[in-house]
């Protein structure tokens, strides 16, 4: 995937340039990046192309971590009880 695809407003590259960005204020653009894909675009793909091309060398960025963590599998999904779970099917 092309960088321009992958992060079609610049919304990471320019937080990259932010100097003392915070770890929420990169979880927010990440948001608002999240929102900026095209409909049915894939996540997985941009994501690994914008860590590929904006990670090395700044491992310890807040952005970085944010990438990462969106690109692990989310967690599986455990039972939260309610009625369904005192009663039954």
């Amino acid at each position: 995937m092309r960088l321009e695809e992958a992060d079609p407003k610049g919304l990471v590259r320019e937080s990259y340039n932010i100097e003392g960005i915070t770890d929420g204020e990169c979880r927010s653009i990440f948001i608002d990046w999240a929102l900026s894909l095209p409909v049915g675009a894939e996540s997985g793909p941009a994501l690994a192309a914008l860590i590929g091309h904006y990670a090395p060398g700044r491992e310890d960025h807040p952005m970085t971590a944010v990438l990462r963590a969106a690109l692990d599998a989310p967690p599986v999904a455990k039972r939260r009880g309610g009625r369904m779970g005192r009663v039954g099917a």
